[in-house]
């Protein structure tokens, strides 16, 4: 048996669209998955404020348009055909310059028939408005797609250049109805039953931590967060939202793209995976899997730490206090439950068990072939 690169490890979602298609990316490489979204996405397809900015726009035609997010683009110029209007919006759009915050945002105007004049040198909105703010922008009109949360800051900035600044409300994004499934992935997280946790939008790290301080978490998930899981954003934009967190290295792709951040995390966790050989046989540490000569174990949390701990050693003699506080958290635990443990364990190995070793009066080591 051949493990695939991410078996034995989970991985928590919190996207609310499109997070099947993020799950099915991580299956196929063997995780597993824990769907626990912190945000919800609300469209104002039919709100009236949409409706009313749309006319507007058409009205006014803009000498330039900030497309800030790919769903919020392409929401826009479908509620737009539902009205009718879908032609004149891109007739008045088309006759002015288009700038995009980054590759969705860009990849869904051009979708739409649109040509992408600029775009953001890093995705972010300060240096989009730095882009516009070098134009001429006195006496002319700019169209700003908003995108999840209200943000005045960059439409502020451009009235103070002197343009007309049209706001354009596309959706929402809000804390889910139901929070159990984010309670249940921060209690995951921070009892180490989830390896690394997937972003796609700051305001997910923002809900997802709020969330878990309501319920007495969110200081131990921040722990968590920067010990054992692994944060993956899906760009640099969500990685800043992370680090406003208190989380001091999150992975990210440096272009925000869902493929990009799957690849990452992906080849973050395969480096994790420990190759030994015990009594002639290959030993394959891998998240939550052992796989010993070919043949795929998961032994139980406990299990699974003893051999960690000892394969970390690299054939050094580990204490019985040291591994009782490694594993079990505490090195006052009746020792009766690590010689127990081992037994099991060396069982479980099978012919790999006899490296095992007891040291009389030190503790327990792994025999490494060499």
């Amino acid at each position: 048996m051949s493990l695939r690169p991410l078996d034995g490890f989970v991985v928590g979602i919190t996207a609310d669209r499109r997070w099947e298609e993020q799950a099915e990316l991580f299956s196929r490489r063997g995780a597993a998955i824990l769907h626990g979204p912190t945000i919800a996405t609300q469209y104002l397809a039919s709100d009236e404020d949409l409706r009313r900015a749309t006319c507007a726009v058409i009205a006014a035609r803009p000498d330039y348009l900030v497309a800030t997010t790919g769903i919020g683009m392409r929401a826009w110029l479908e509620a737009a055909a539902v009205w009718g209007l879908e032609d004149d919006l891109i007739a008045v759009l088309g006759a002015g310059r288009v700038v995009a915050r980054g590759p969705k945002a860009a990849a869904a105007v051009q979708a739409g028939g649109l040509d992408v004049w600029a775009r953001s040198s890093n995705e972010q909105m300060g240096a989009l408005v730095e882009l516009l703010l070098a134009e001429p922008l006195d006496g002319r009109t700019v169209a700003v797609q908003e995108y999840g949360v209200p943000n005045q800051e960059p439409s502020v900035a451009l009235r103070g250049a002197g343009a007309t600044v049209i706001d354009v409300p596309v959706y929402r994004w809000r804390v889910p109805e139901d929070p159990l499934p984010v309670v249940r992935l921060a209690e995951a997280a921070c009892e180490g039953r989830v390896d690394a946790i997937t972003f796609t939008s700051a305001p997910a790290v923002h809900n997802l931590f709020a969330i878990a301080a309501e319920h007495g978490m969110a200081e131990e998930l921040r722990a968590a967060c920067n010990g054992q899981v692994v944060v993956a954003c899906v760009g640099p934009v969500c990685a800043d939202g992370a680090r406003k967190e208190g989380i001091d290295e999150p992975l990210a792709p440096a272009v925000g793209r869902l493929g990009l951040l799957v690849r990452a995390l992906s080849d973050h966790l395969a480096a994790r995976r420990q190759v030994v050989r015990l009594a002639g046989h290959e030993v394959v540490l891998q998240g939550s899997v052992v796989e010993v000569a070919g043949e795929r174990l998961e032994p139980p949390p406990r299990e699974r730490g003893l051999l960690e701990a000892l394969v970390a050693a690299r054939g050094a003699v580990v204490s019985r206090a040291v591994l009782l506080s490694r594993v079990w958290g505490s090195p006052d635990v009746d020792a009766h439950v690590l010689e127990v443990t081992v037994g099991r364990l060396r069982r479980r190995l099978g012919e790999a068990g006899p490296a095992l070793q007891a040291v009389p009066g030190r503790g327990y080591r792994l025999d490494l072939d060499r």
